[in-house]
């Protein structure tokens, strides 16, 4: 069974529209659950009415006021029985993604957490580590290369990163929903289930066969949600080696060889359609 793709949604209206438009387009089975945190764009709400209407398996929850990310997301969870995938309203995937996502969470029942290359994500961010590029304009072409270019390692990472942060519904039974008492509005929560998943026995990897593209600024941040030193100081105080965590994953740079490996084949694609 493919995990259920949960949406939490506050305005962003533009972004909205595409991301929504790429997962009918591109997973088209696909079971999707929408959390409207209450958005004050006025065309938001009609918008996921007439979405709600227009296709099965979809499922549409209201915040009756702004609540945050944080318990949006655990309400989405809450919602379904299975694997989910978090997915933030101002990404674009693209063909196969939620396949390649299923069945690296069936792959292995210690995965915690599964995240795809991106062009914006930090550490999951192609062809260039840690480098937020623009959306591509052949987002799908590069996916196409990706997922073609031999069996996926899925290599383990410290943190799932939250733009596409699938999760398997063992994690969630074995280690609880996201921290809202001390994550509050967001920012740090994904990393704090990944650590806390990690010190349950499980592990965060990357679906290396899967590609999602992200705007990134466009979900959630009209509420002034970034990462700030105090949002930091709340992770660190829960896990206090984080910062060296990261910053050890960094300086090894685990993914360069998988990357270059990505990078030729989609080279050699781009020679072969010329």
């Amino acid at each position: 069974m493919k995990p259920v793709v949960v949406i939490p949604v506050f305005n962003a209206f533009e972004f909205l529209q595409d991301c929504l438009k790429s997962v009918e387009e591109s997973s088209p089975d696909a079971e999707i659950a929408l959390v409207n945190d209450a958005s004050t764009d006025e065309r938001v709400p009609a918008f996921l009415e007439n979405w709600k209407r227009a296709g099965a398996g979809r499922v549409l929850l209201h915040n009756d006021q702004n609540k945050g990310f944080v318990y949006s997301v655990n309400r989405g969870i809450s919602r379904t029985p299975g694997d989910v995938v978090l997915l933030n309203s101002d990404t674009l995937v693209t063909p196969g993604w939620l396949d390649a996502i299923s069945v690296c969470l069936a792959s292995d029942p210690n995965i915690a957490t599964a995240t795809p290359w991106t062009n914006n994500g930090e550490i999951v961010s192609f062809p260039d580590f840690c480098v937020a590029a623009p959306v591509p304009a052949d987002a799908a072409e590069i996916a196409g290369s990706i997922f073609q270019a031999g069996s996926p390692e899925y290599p383990e990472l410290p943190t799932a990163v939250g733009f596409c942060m699938a999760i398997s519904r063992v994690a969630i039974d074995r280690i609880g929903l996201f921290d809202e008492a001390t994550f509050g509005r967001g920012y740090g929560e994904e990393n704090d289930f990944s650590l806390r998943a990690v010190e349950a026995g499980m592990i965060n990897v990357l679906c290396d066969d899967a590609y999602v593209a992200h705007h990134g600024g466009g979900s959630f941040s009209p509420l002034g949600m970034r990462p700030d030193s105090e949002s930091m100081q709340r992770l660190l105080g829960r896990h206090p080696g984080y910062r060296e965590l990261i910053e050890d994953f960094i300086l090894r740079d685990p993914l360069s060889g998988r990357r270059q490996v990505l990078i030729d084949a989609i080279a050699r694609r781009h020679d072969t359609m010329r």
